[in-house]
């Protein structure tokens, strides 16, 4: 249920999304009748009217986001746009797979007991106020980011932790309780995933592939100077996204000064980790090992969920019963994910994102590299609103870009970069922007339209730092 639906009489409300559908449909057929610009293929633009239709849909809380998705779904192919075939392979990606068991490991986690126990041990020591809170999961991310090649991978070990957090702390996932402590807690997780990706070299997995594009241009992206060239402009948001989000997106309660000794009687209460508690937590560690060590080891990410839910079926800590009762959710996350993912990468696949990205930087290429510079930039990030992949639109508008920066002059170090750190920090744009959101998103504490907005006001926030950090930039990425 959404926030608006929480607040209205549920016949007007009705009344009024009903409304809102018939001027998403309205909408969606005029951009489908307009004419094909760019010499685009009609199916190219046709499925960009359907695609663009569905997010407009969930933008004006006309559709949630599962319905849109699955409505596009079957315009998609009930209009011939894409073949069954092709409009059905979403959901055999890997890393979609990979959302869908990490959340029902995430269960496991809150489950067994072992994510109420982090929680109250987080509690007893940061618990005074929700804001200590927030950064304390935003430092816990920031520490696992060198260690874990995969933001997604990373997402599933920080949601169980955030959503314990969230429960002990006195807030549900209903609309009456959600903003007391939950939604501020998962937006600032979120929030806080899109630097710690972008501080470190190995934190997202798009990174080595933007350093391999940009030695095509002579720039050379290591670990060592990589961090050395993020680390200005990502301490600084590290400090400032916590604080923004508790002045913006407030949590209800603030100020938590018994929380810390009713964490201390909880621990008390709950006594030595039980046998359920040593069981997940030792599966848990060895998922963290893998995913960190899977490079080497050439482990597939999601092979390693499937294998950690496995052991936890097998040892009853969470069993076949527990999916069948609480793992909607889950479904209904992975659904969407996927047909999202698969229209933005037909989109890719037939062109569209290529050619909107050249039209516009055909459009900007007579400015000084400065302005070009910006430009290219503030696109780049605007242009992720119509993609459900960070790594796709890089493959598809890294060169791109980075060719028409350097032919107006822009240093190619200073631009590489930027579009590297902007493919992370953008990540928090919507909510099917980065598969690490989707956890998050399907928590409950968050309806999409909170992440629309306070995602927007992060993503600003994240692109004036690093615009304004610049002349560092420039600095350390000529070392």
């Amino acid at each position: 249920m959404s926030s608006t639906e929480a607040g209205n009489p549920p016949g007007n409300y009705q009344k009024l999304r009903w409304i809102k559908r018939i001027i998403t449909l309205v909408f969606g057929i005029i951009i489908w009748n307009l004419p094909i610009p760019w010499d685009l293929s009609p199916d190219a633009w046709h499925l960009f009217a359907i695609f663009i239709t569905a997010i407009i849909g969930v933008l004006i809380d006309a559709l949630s986001i599962f319905t849109a998705s699955v409505l596009a779904l079957v315009a998609v192919v009930l209009l011939r746009v894409l073949t069954p075939e092709k409009a059905f392979s979403g959901f055999s990606e890997s890393f979609i797979l990979l959302i869908l068991a990490a959340f029902l490991v995430a269960k496991g986690v809150i489950k067994s007991g072992l994510g109420r126990r982090i929680a109250f041990l987080l509690i007893r020591r940061f618990g005074k106020s929700t804001l200590n809170l927030g950064y304390c999961i935003v430092a816990t991310d920031t520490l696992l980011g060198p260690a874990i090649p995969s933001n997604t991978a990373r997402s599933g070990i920080l949601y169980p932790i955030t959503h314990a957090l969230a429960l002990d702390t006195g807030s549900l996932p209903t609309p009456e309780s959600r903003k007391k402590t939950g939604s501020y807690l998962m937006m600032t997780a979120i929030s806080g995933h899109t630097i710690s990706s972008a501080l470190w070299f190995t934190g997202m997995a798009a990174n080595p592939v933007g350093a391999g594009i940009a030695a095509q241009f002579g720039v050379n992206m290591n670990f060592g100077n990589w961090v050395l060239v993020a680390s200005v402009p990502c301490i600084i948001a590290l400090v400032l996204i916590p604080f923004v989000l508790y002045k913006l997106f407030p949590p209800e309660n603030k100020y938590t000064p018994e929380a810390p000794k009713m964490a201390r009687n909880a621990l008390q209460e709950m006594g030595p980790m039980s046998k359920q508690e040593w069981i997940m937590g030792i599966t848990f560690f060895g998922m963290i090992l893998l995913w960190a060590f899977s490079p080497i080891l050439k482990i597939d990410l999601a092979i390693v969920a499937f294998l950690g839910l496995s052991i936890l079926i097998l040892a009853n800590v969470y069993t076949l019963e527990d999916i069948r009762q609480g793992a909607g959710d889950a479904l209904e996350t992975y659904v969407w994910f996927a047909i999202l993912y698969m229209m933005s990468t037909a989109l890719n696949d037939m062109g569209f994102m290529k050619t909107l990205g050249a039209q516009i930087a055909t459009q900007i290429s007579g400015y000084s590299w400065v302005t070009v510079y910006i430009l290219l930039t503030v696109l780049y990030v605007l242009i992720h609103y119509l993609f459900v992949s960070q790594t796709a639109q890089l493959l598809a508008l890294y060169a791109v870009f980075l060719q028409v920066a350097v032919n107006a002059g822009v240093p190619a170090a200073l631009m590489a970069f930027m579009l590297s750190f902007a493919t992370n920090y953008f990540a928090v744009i919507t909510p099917q922007a980065s598969s690490s959101n989707i956890l998050f998103a399907g928590s409950g504490f968050l309806p999409s339209e909170d992440i629309y907005k306070q995602g927007a006001i992060i993503t600003v926030l994240n692109t004036i730092i690093f615009l304004l950090a610049t002349p560092w930039i420039m600095w350390s990425s000529s070392l």
